[in-house]
């Protein structure tokens, strides 16, 4: 295409996810020619390379001149047009993936040369929000066979890095979620790895929870290492507590889980996938997972757990992982805090044996422990989990704790928040209840996990006797207008803790 074909490109800063989107005004020359519509896959060239990216028109306004291209920060990041370059467009050629997306909608069953076409396409950014929703909602409830969800676990481990350790056992570990400040993984590493179980552990970052354990460890140390950090301190001191986004370890399931939460849609199977190939990826041998059940945790029922960990256990031993399944207590949150550095003042107290640390964070994170130093074949049974209480209790897993922070960059402490408000009980009698969603949502509309220190701080658990006017939890914030909408939500959801009045 000539010069004349071409558009100028200016960044919008707006931010659209992990999607590409363009700008074009609608009496652009280009757009005209080409016969864009809004909303159109377009494929965007500049003199290095090319994206796809979802198309928007301008049809007012001065925010364009008539040969510029307005980019999000997705596709600017993308594409990084140099200075004086201008970029071409054009229709792009039809998505294989899509035909088989197509084919599974119609109930096909696919195989793995399709997943990984679809799963490609996903990484590579070709794909739509709408063209991946199709694709998840056509695998939803029940509709992929078990050897399917095993091709998609393996489409995803390949569809980036794949890490691999001299060591014959490599340990992990991982939660199913949905529990707030349930944040084991710092504890359950420093323990291990302080007995010489190799445990290099990646995490994630929140998604729409209010804090990950990536976004918690950060208040502590730095988690955004490359490949060689990670292995140099792997390499001294046995293990690690990293963001796995850095490493680019199964990356489409980043992707997909976004759309996911945005459709409000969590299957099986690409549950199992999702779990399964950051594991793989990450070069895990034996993996223990935790899944907490509650009437508001993500997992409802004992029978929907064992379901679930019936369907890990398959396709964990399809791709070649040992797999432990731990169902756990998900009835209420775990701990004190609920957002990154509340957390991290959690976790902080447990390893540093303090004695008003939370005794159910530290229970929980001991049976994690346990369950790991079975897999790594130091001991079994009542004797793994002395052993780890024993660590954690003579100060070894604080002091790894403290080497492997040092390692990756330093240790710090966490910040707290400039406000604060208590939420007090209107009546004596005991909490009967906790609904873990509303409190996550208490937490995030607070600033959480954005503002590391924002989130709630909780006094009273399940069971817990309160009198009147005794504060239940506490909101913490950095803004007035976030304690305000925090406090705006608990006004209209009374029942976050469930208080059963003394007669």
């Amino acid at each position: 295409m000539n010069a004349t074909g071409t558009l100028r490109p200016r960044r919008l800063g707006v931010d659209t996810q992990h999607e590409a989107v363009v700008v074009l005004r609608a009496d652009a020359p280009v757009c005209r020619a080409e016969g864009f519509e809004a909303h159109a896959r377009v494929e965007v060239s500049s003199p290095r390379g090319s994206i796809l990216a979802t198309l928007y028109i301008l049809h007012a306004g001065q925010m364009l001149d008539e040969d510029e291209v307005g980019l999000s920060e997705s596709a600017w990041t993308q594409l990084d047009p140099q200075p004086g370059e201008r970029l071409s467009f054009r229709h792009p050629v039809p998505s294989e993936a899509m035909s088989h997306v197509r084919g599974k909608i119609y109930g096909a069953t696919l195989g793995e040369g399709q997943y990984e076409a679809i799963i490609g396409e996903v990484v590579a950014g070709r794909l739509s929000n709408v063209d991946m929703a199709a694709f998840l909602v056509a695998c939803a409830d029940g509709r992929m066979t078990p050897t399917e969800v095993t091709a998609l676990t393996r489409a995803m481990v390949h569809g980036g890095s794949r890490l691999s350790w001299p060591h014959p056992r490599v340990v992990d570990k991982h939660c199913i979620g949905g529990l707030p400040g349930n944040r084991t993984t710092p504890i359950v590493v420093s323990i291990v790895t302080a007995l010489g179980l190799i445990m290099p552990k990646t995490s994630s970052r929140a998604i729409t929870s209010p804090a990950g354990t990536a976004d918690t460890i950060e208040t502590m140390t730095r988690v955004d290492l490359d490949l060689e950090a990670m292995r140099r301190v792997v390499e001294a001191e046995g293990g690690c507590m990293v963001w796995g986004g850095a490493m680019a370890l199964s990356p489409a399931d980043d992707v997909l889980i976004r759309v996911e939460r945005m459709l409000d849609l969590d299957s099986e199977g690409q549950l199992v996938a999702s779990v399964l190939s950051k594991k793989a990826a990450a070069g895990s041998t034996d993996v223990v997972i935790d899944i907490p059940v509650g009437d508001t945790a993500k997992v409802r029922s004992q029978a929907e757990a064992q379901a679930l960990l019936t369907a890990l256990r398959r396709t964990a031993q399809d791709i070649g992982l040992n797999l432990h399944g731990l169902i756990s207590d998900g009835s209420q949150p775990v701990g004190c805090g609920i957002g990154p550095a509340l957390e991290a003042h959690d976790v902080l107290a447990v390893l540093q044996n303090h004695p008003e640390a939370p005794a159910d964070l530290r229970a929980r994170a001991l049976d994690v422990a346990a369950a790991v130093i079975e897999m790594g074949g130091l001991a079994q049974g009542a004797a793994a989990h002395g052993l780890a209480l024993n660590v954690l209790a003579d100060g070894r897993a604080w002091r790894k704790f403290q080497a492997i922070c040092m390692a990756q960059g330093g240790l710090r402490e966490p910040g707290r928040a400039s406000q604060r408000h208590a939420v007090c009980a209107p009546t004596s009698g005991h909490i009967k209840a906790i609904d873990n969603r509303l409190l996550a949502r208490v937490a995030k509309l607070a600033g959480a996990p954005h503002v590391v220190t924002a989130g709630v701080y909780l006094h009273a658990h399940v069971g817990d006797a309160v009198q009147a006017g005794q504060p239940m939890f506490d909101v913490h914030a950095e803004s007035r207008g976030e304690l305000d909408y925090a406090l705006d939500f608990i006004g209209r959801h009374p029942a976050i803790l469930h208080l059963e009045s003394v007669a």
